[in-house]
């Protein structure tokens, strides 16, 4: 498990590295500082000195020593919430009991990978690896988020005192701590570059054209298909099939023929490189039909969960038929880091596509739902995408988008650029009565940013949407409008709120752009997507 783990981190850390950590000069004059002194620089002191403490008697060096220190201890402390979580399973005496374990055990699993990889590849060792302090500060986003949506899922199957535990052990906010310490070595990026297809020079152009490729069946790895013209007839068994047969870190591709496959897939967040394509979002179409109301909670809803690094889905649709009657119900969860959707279609109602975790781009995708219906933590963005918003249940009201940043130093946030936000056919009868808006804070430091879209006449002429009628992250949430168009791009009437802003900058504005928002510059090249950098 070390020697892969080592690979991985080489891998990711050699192909994908993104930002450059500040160079370690500790001319600070908390150099040399004991814990106590160390921890009063972080946002949850007490369990800083309380943890630290117990377990180092030892002095900082500096303050690269000090940021080691502190992911150790937060990985071990990851590590002894995840014993006592498996340890918990005898306890799971309900079905909803059960699902929300079940999340949280994976949850924490994933957790301790990204503080794993987040530790070994801050470290310079023997190997000369050394991941960038943008990548670490990724992983640790993800690692905080998994906890949040362990928790989020108790409540929704009202199982909250049951995985109280689990939760309530300090681990979060030693990850909040890390987040902090970690921030102080990025090295901000201010990319206003317009230019487009960029690739980065260690990837061959055979590589680059694989997406615009129309040969699937002779450069497929295994070809899935319903009528048993390929070796599998289910997108599951394939995936398993790759765990097994995959080598190293080169692509494997799946190539899934036309058809409707009603299935639930997972790609495992230790298989790495997988391409999904189809024959085209309208002919190959992976369904599912789970939603809260049916049991689970809206992470393990999802028809498609990839966790994966470097998943590419071209030509597919990723559909959730639960309707809207039956509430949360996800058609993709991802949380694939330097993960790609190109030409795809995700179609639900409420809570369609969770962007859950890490970097990701979407580009010429369909987007359907009603109720927070892109959602998520991930740093994300959707390059000319049609977004379409159908008709909810009477008395609803939509909302497009619904943020996740929990803490102000990840590195997360939704940008939507150079897309299309309109109405679907069947909400176009019932547009006079139904508000749609553009968003609502999720959680305390939501960031959301629209960029040269173009908006129709169904978003409501104020824009954003308090959560659940308060004035909950007014102050803190982060929301932008650059140069949008259209009847419902007018911001004469949006909210007063402190964190919205009609950003007039390009240079604000460029902040969430491929470049900055997920460095996309230095390794969307070689998926062969075609993007635009900048603004």
């Amino acid at each position: 498990m070390a020697t892969k783990l080592l690979l991985l981190l080489i891998h990711i850390c050699l192909s994908f590295s993104i930002f450059q950590a500040l160079p370690d000069s500790d001319e600070s004059p908390t150099a040399g500082g004991d814990i106590s002194f160390w921890c009063q620089t972080t946002p949850h002191p007490e369990p800083c000195k309380y943890f630290l403490g117990h377990q180092f008697d030892i002095r900082p060096q500096n303050r690269t020593h000090f940021r080691q220190l502190m992911f150790q201890v937060t990985l071990d402390r990851a590590q002894h919430a995840q014993n006592y979580t498996a340890a918990l399973e005898s306890q799971c005496r309900s079905r909803r009991k059960r699902a929300a374990w079940n999340d949280c055990n994976k949850l924490y699993r994933d957790t301790i990978f990204q503080l794993n990889r987040t530790l070994e590849g801050t470290k310079t060792n023997a190997t000369g690896l050394n991941c960038s302090s943008f990548d670490a500060q990724t992983w640790l986003s993800a690692a905080l988020t998994n906890l949040e949506t362990c928790r989020s899922g108790s409540v929704e199957l009202n199982v909250s005192k049951f995985i109280a535990p689990i939760i309530g052990n300090n681990v979060s906010e030693m990850i909040s701590n890390s987040l902090a310490v970690n921030e102080g070595f990025l090295t901000p990026r201010n990319d206003t570059n317009n230019g487009d297809q960029e690739f980065p020079s260690w990837f061959t152009s055979g590589d680059r054209r694989l997406l615009q490729s129309s040969s699937w069946s002779s450069r497929a790895n295994v070809v899935v298909a319903k009528d048993r013209s390929g070796r599998f007839s289910s997108v599951q068994a394939a995936i398993n099939y790759a765990a097994t047969a995959k080598r190293g870190n080169a692509r494997f591709i799946i190539y899934v023929k036309r058809g409707v496959y009603a299935e639930n897939i997972a790609v495992a967040n230790n298989l790495n490189n997988i391409m999904l394509v189809g024959d085209g979002l309208r002919y190959t179409i992976i369904t599912g039909s789970r939603s809260v109301a049916r049991g689970f909670t809206t992470y393990s809803s999802a028809t498609a969960g990839i966790d994966g690094s470097g998943f590419i889905a071209r030509g597919i649709t990723f559909r959730n038929t639960a309707g809207p009657q039956n509430g949360q119900a996800v058609a993709l969860r991802s949380a694939s880091d330097l993960s790609v959707y190109y030409a795809c279609g995700f179609e639900g109602y409420q809570d369609t596509l969770l962007v859950h975790a890490q970097r990701q781009f979407y580009k010429l995708c369909y987007i359907y739902g009603t109720i927070d219906f892109i959602f998520g933590n991930a740093a994300v963005v959707f390059q000319n995408c049609l977004i379409y918003v159908r008709r909810p249940l009477h008395g609803q009201v939509n909302v497009i988008t619904a943020q996740g940043r929990a803490d102000p130093y990840q590195n997360t946030g939704i940008s939507i650029q150079f897309s299309r936000i309109m109405a679907a056919p069947d909400l176009v009868p019932v547009l006079q009565t139904t508000r749609t808006y553009l968003g609502r804070p999720w959680q305390q430091y939501s960031r959301t940013v629209l960029i040269k879209t173009y908006i129709d006449s169904l978003i409501s002429p104020q824009g954003w949407l308090a959560w659940q009628n308060s004035n909950f992250a007014w102050d803190t949430l982060y929301y932008g409008e650059y140069r949008n168009i259209g009847p419902g791009s007018s911001t004469r009437n949006r909210v007063k709120w402190k964190g919205y802003r009609v950003i007039s900058s390009a240079n604000e504005a460029s902040r969430f752009t491929v470049a900055n928002l997920i460095a996309g510059r230095t390794w969307l090249g070689s998926t062969g997507v075609p993007f635009y950098s900048g603004l």
